[in-house]
């Protein structure tokens, strides 16, 4: 039969729980048991006066901004608006039935000199992951992608010389980074324009898209649960990149005593100065393809056809003969390595005059030269890993650090930044990978017995 409502008439005393509200298996009250903010107030406390009319509570803050990255809530307005909403948002945020939401224009007055909390929060989850035994510690993958900055692509100038110091914030901390390799020097390339807004947004394009100013988010991930290690900001160019992941594995083995037996990337890493650094200065295996443009596409002999000899250090080639770096004595002996780090082996003219091969060897050349890197051991150790089973197991672990960088992106909606400067950079992907990581703790770590916080 069709029901029919029995209360005509408002109680005058209603009891009314949160906690009753919230669903077991909402995300939030999964991430909130990993949440752990009670450093929070005393990194802050030097921000504060002790006389005066209290703030609003930091912790509340915080929280709100994890909602918003762990659900994608891109504008601060909007974020203010749904907490103000939602049950499962104000249970997490303790902000209760009554309890009033900050204005969206508190979070723009707060956020500026604060990365450093970000960072702790962030760490702060990484042990927590650690003491879960979701970080194995010996394969790391490192990937950058790239993250449209807050700078319209069709207002810019030529150089940084027209810009005006005093103009804005955004304009003093570029200026200020200048000799950050992440930033300013990372490459000795001019950009073609620079952003009066966003200066330190590197114009630049991706495959078939179009140019704009952007920054890289940088992750150094372990590979058993794709949880994110380390994450680094940096300009939109490779050489920041590669700077990039030295600082995140290092920092890495300082801040968590994390020593990788292994790193897995792409092509862009696999310069020789990368391979040698990763394999005589922190002794991890290279799985990474070397960058080599010495393979020659019209049909003469490419480097990989001459045969190197360690102990007489010298090149065979194909027609049995000797490449040596110096083939006579000179009276002012010139340097066998160059600026770019390579030593060049050279054939006798003679013995190229009467090979038979010198047509598919050098035909246009007088005698054969050869290149060869000062870091060519760690390249060929590189090499010789690529041809292993477990090389093929590392290329297909390198695409969780891939799949990551697509969650950012079309999950957390972290396609286009909001703050601008390398400041707001930082603090944006701070918060992004802290929101991966409490999902990850969340997903895997339902049904287990918890661990208490240390």
């Amino acid at each position: 039969m069709m029901g029919e409502q029995s209360v005509m008439q408002e109680e005058l005393f209603y009891g009314f729980s949160l906690e009753r509200h919230v669903p077991a298996d909402h995300l939030l009250r999964a991430i909130d048991r990993f949440v752990d903010l009670s450093a929070s107030r005393q990194h802050l406390a030097p921000f504060y006066s002790p006389i005066g009319r209290p703030s609003i509570d930091p912790e509340l803050l915080i929280r709100m901004l994890i909602v918003g990255y762990c659900f994608g809530i891109r504008s601060e307005r909007r974020l203010c608006e749904e907490v103000h909403l939602n049950l499962a948002y104000r249970w997490f945020c303790r902000l209760g039935l009554d309890g009033d939401v900050p204005d969206h224009s508190t979070f723009s007055k707060t956020r500026h000199g604060n990365a450093d909390l970000l960072r702790e929060l962030f760490e702060t989850v990484v042990r927590r992951c650690i003491a879960e035994g979701l970080v194995g510690g010996e394969g790391f993958a490192v990937d950058a992608s790239m993250i449209v900055a807050d700078a319209h692509r069709q207002r810019g100038i030529e150089t940084a010389e027209d810009l005006n110091p005093k103009a804005k914030r955004a304009v003093a901390e570029y200026l200020a980074t200048l000799d950050d390799a992440a930033f300013g020097a990372a490459t000795p390339v001019e950009p073609k324009f620079v952003s009066p807004v966003d200066p330190a947004a590197r114009w630049t394009a991706s495959w078939g898209g179009p140019a704009v100013y952007a920054y890289c988010t940088n992750y150094l991930i372990d590979v058993e649960h794709a949880v994110i290690v380390d994450v680094e900001p940096s300009t939109a160019v490779r050489q920041a990149e590669v700077t990039a992941a030295k600082t995140m594995i290092e920092r890495a083995h300082d801040e968590f005593g994390l020593w990788p037996e292994r790193l897995i990337a792409d092509t862009g890493y696999g310069s020789a100065e990368m391979l040698n650094w990763l394999v005589h200065e922190r002794g991890i295996e290279p799985h990474i393809p070397v960058f080599d443009h010495s393979k020659r596409k019209d049909g003469t002999f490419s480097r990989e056809d001459f045969a190197y000899d360690h102990a007489s250090d010298t090149y065979r080639c194909p027609g049995g003969k000797t490449l040596r770096q110096r083939q006579k004595t000179y009276r002012v002996p010139h340097p066998l390595v160059d600026e770019n780090g390579m030593m060049r082996y050279r054939a006798s003219k003679l013995d190229c005059d009467a090979c038979a091969l010198k047509l598919r060897c050098c035909p246009k050349e007088p005698a054969r030269k050869v290149l060869r890197s000062i870091y060519e051991g760690a390249r060929d150790m590189a090499r010789d890993i690529a041809k292993t089973d477990a090389y093929q197991t590392s290329r297909y672990q390198r695409k969780k650090v891939e799949m990551l960088f697509a969650h950012l992106k079309r999950i957390l909606n972290l396609d286009r930044l909001r703050l601008r400067d390398p400041c707001g950079a930082r603090d944006e992907f701070h918060l992004a990978a802290t929101a991966q990581n409490l999902r990850k703790l969340a997903k895997i770590c339902t049904t287990r017995t918890p661990i208490p916080a240390t």
